[in-house]
């Protein structure tokens, strides 16, 4: 009779477990699976910018998320800023595309650039001197004096403060905030 007991109880642990694994195992794949997607997303438009000869594919940088794939970077002129929209908006899989690319003349290319690094160095200190700012992931890019600002931050406070304390760094002209607030638990 106790081994009975035992080996009933001993089962209805093993089927609990396996129940509660099982939900929380579904979870991580699919979130695996959308890193996997925008990974390929991000790879399958930097091959299709590189292949097309209307841009300069490796003066383009690419982000995606959850089908949102965004373009940033320097570009000769306006119609090759709209081919890479057209480009990658032809891709499957692309929902929508945000063209932050900047058109810069050649000549001018090496000037800008060397500011940008600049500007983008000192936002990196401001942020790094912040206590708050320091711990959030923040990625900072800068083109043509406008600085965007990606990766996720724990309120939607820290993300105003990031927007401030970046917009009092010289040589800013502007900043676009794209940090998202991770979601509670």
């Amino acid at each position: 009779m106790k081994t009975h007991y035992l080996v009933t109880l001993c089962t209805a642990l093993v089927v609990g477990a396996a129940l509660i694994a099982a939900p929380a195992t579904a979870v991580d794949v699919s979130k695996e699976k959308v890193l996997v997607n925008d990974s390929w997303l991000t790879a399958k438009t930097k091959i299709a910018l590189a292949a097309d000869g209307r841009v300069k594919g490796r003066q383009i940088d690419v982000e995606s998320t959850k089908g949102q794939v965004m373009l940033r970077g320097k570009v000769d002129s306006d119609s090759a800023k709209q081919a890479a929209e057209e480009i990658t908006k032809g891709l499957d899989g692309v929902k929508t595309v945000k063209n932050d690319l900047e058109v810069v003349a050649p000549a001018t290319r090496d000037a800008v650039e060397d500011k940008d690094e600049a500007i983008t160095t000192r936002v990196k200190e401001h942020i790094a001197m912040d206590s708050r700012l320091k711990k959030a992931d923040i990625s900072v890019q800068t083109n043509a004096g406008v600085v965007s600002l990606t990766g996720e931050v724990m309120d939607i406070m820290t993300s105003a403060n990031a927007s401030w304390t970046t917009r009092q760094v010289p040589g800013v002209k502007s900043v676009k905030n794209d940090l998202t607030v991770k979601e509670k638990a």
